[in-house]
């Protein structure tokens, strides 16, 4: 007669729920690096082919959509980096589309590597995953949040517990035993320290907001300031959201995008109805020039997407008047993004370090000149940055 341990049912139930667990996570892994894959094709594609080619349409070039299909990987790697060499080489594909363009050469990309270019040919056959309905009509790009890792919780929840198990009910060996148990400890203090420092951080946090605002279209092709928008960034804390009554000082006489302004993502129509939900919220009669009488306003929800911790203090008007910093250095290159998002991580390792780099800038600035000579003095350097000056102390942000 077999005698079944009782602890071997458990092992063999364990091992089958590990197996469970690692089939679904392979599954949601393969899923995320696809969407973001396109994603970053999206990105890349703003950045290098958007002034040239759309998606769907021809432009200055063909529309691109489905263009994988149209033709090989290995070709389209040696078009992108080089289709002047291309043609040199005799290829006639590459010859063809020269001419059909009129002799227009495309300006080649060796920077761009070969993950770079298969995250563009992604991003062409699927630039429909990126977009959703929207109220109102239209399309709006899907919130791009970060990929989950609570899966990687279970796997090694699961597999701890099972090396555990195998370990105490299986082995004599009592120095295995110990071994074991110390690493499991460090192993968990590892993931747990790597869990609690992951709270909090929100980078490329890009959520859909009540009304699209653009700042590729405000603060890139039409140039308007930042602090225009955010007026307080300059004298204060925080850099201020600004009220409706500050769109409207445009928008009074802008009832309306220019054609030219629509995008394969983003038609006339779709910035046009955007328009009239600010109309709706402030009560703007855009045929008569003017404010509805007795309408009562509707608030705009704007969702805040930068939001430090309370116990950090940051001001505003200190980097941005005092230090002359661009607002570009935190939250990145705003005038091309369509949705704005969080660009930097903004944790103290990330704001440290910069204040390690960025030297103070003392021209003009009697104020920093003593105090800049003395600890030039003290730290036998020519520039002192803004560490050296104080602002690696706790108490600068931390009070």
């Amino acid at each position: 007669m077999k005698i079944v341990h009782p602890h071997s049912k458990i092992l063999r139930l364990l091992l089958s729920s590990l197996t469970i667990i690692l089939l679904s996570a392979t599954q949601l892994t393969a899923q995320e690096v696809d969407s973001l894959t396109v994603v970053k094709g999206k990105k890349i594609f703003n950045a290098n082919c958007a002034s040239c080619h759309k998606i769907d349409g021809k432009l200055v070039g063909p529309g691109l959509r489905d263009i994988s299909e149209r033709r090989t990987k290995e070709w389209l790697h040696a078009w992108i980096k080089d289709n002047v060499a291309l043609r040199e080489s005799g290829d006639a594909d590459a010859i063809a589309i020269f001419n059909e363009y009129n002799g227009s050469p495309m300006t080649p990309f060796p920077q761009l590597s070969d993950e770079d270019i298969d995250a563009i040919l992604l991003y062409t056959s699927h630039s429909d995953m990126l977009k959703v309905t929207a109220p109102g009509g239209g399309t709006e790009e899907v919130v791009t949040e970060k990929p989950s890792t609570a899966w990687m919780s279970y796997v090694v929840i699961a597999v701890l517990l099972l090396l555990a198990l195998w370990v105490y009910f299986k082995s004599k060996n009592e120095f295995l035993k110990i071994v074991t148990t110390i690493a499991l400890l460090l192993i968990g203090a590892y993931y747990m320290y790597y869990g609690l420092m992951s709270v909090g951080v929100d980078q490329n946090y890009q959520p859909i907001q009540p009304i699209h605002f653009s700042h590729k279209i405000h603060a890139g092709d039409n140039k308007i300031d930042c602090q225009y928008c955010h007026s307080s960034a300059k004298h204060s804390k925080t850099s201020g959201i600004p009220s409706a009554n500050v769109c409207m000082n445009c928008h009074k006489n802008i009832a309306e995008v220019a054609e030219t302004t629509a995008t394969a993502e983003y038609d006339k129509a779709f910035y046009d109805g955007e328009i009239q939900r600010l109309y709706d919220a402030v009560g703007w009669d855009p045929e008569e020039l003017q404010y509805i009488e007795g309408y009562e306003e509707k608030p705009i929800k704007w969702v805040r997407i930068h939001n430090l911790p309370d116990f950090a203090y940051f001001n505003h008007s200190q980097h941005v008047t005092a230090g002359n910093i661009a607002c570009q250095t935190c939250h990145g290159p705003v005038e091309t993004y369509e949705v704005m998002k969080q660009f930097a991580p903004l944790t103290m390792g990330w704001c440290i370090e910069c204040h390690k780099e960025t030297e103070v800038d003392i021209a003009n600035n009697p104020y920093y000149e003593k105090i800049h000579e003395e600890l030039a003095k003290k730290y036998g350097v020519e520039k002192v940055t803004v560490a050296q000056l104080g602002g690696q102390e706790c108490g600068k942000c931390h009070y």
